[in-house]
C-alpha cells in the first residue's frame, strides 16, 4: 500500500489497521471514494467497506465506535459491502476500490 497515494500518514494507517485486526470476522477492508481515486482533499473522509462472512450490524457499530475514538483527524465512513443496496456504489467500489486491510496479509507481517 502506498500511503502517500491515500493522503494518510503511517500513524493513521497503523491505528486503523489495528482496529480491524482485532476483529477476526473482518477478512478484508476496501478503501474507495476520493482517497482511492487520488483526488482527495486535505479533510476528505476515509471511505471503507468490509468483507467477511460473519459481519453484522452489531460488529459494524462496535468498529465504527472504535474508529471514532481514534485520535485521527478524519471521519471514517464504514460499511459492510454485502449490505450495500446501491448498485452504483457497489460498482464504484469494485472499479476504484483498493485493498486497505487483508486479514491474511496482516497476519504475515
Amino acid at each position: 500500500m502506498n500511503n502517500a497515494e491515500f493522503g494518510l500518514g503511517e500513524a493513521v494507517i497503523r491505528s486503523v489497521l489495528e482496529v480491524f485486526s482485532a476483529h477476526p470476522e473482518v477478512d478484508e477492508v476496501i478503501l474507495y471514494g476520493s482517497r482511492a481515486k487520488g483526488n482527495y482533499k486535505e479533510g476528505s473522509d476515509i471511505d471503507l467497506t468490509m468483507k467477511g462472512k460473519d459481519l453484522n450490524f452489531s460488529l459494524l457499530s462496535t468498529i465504527n465506535q472504535q474508529l471514532y475514538d481514534l485520535p485521527i483527524p478524519y471521519t471514517v465512513d464504514l460499511s459492510i459491502l454485502s449490505n450495500i443496496s446501491n448498485a452504483n456504489l457497489v460498482e464504484h467500489i469494485h472499479r476504484v476500490g483498493k485493498v486497505f486491510y487483508s486479514k491474511e496479509a496482516y497476519a504475515k507481517r
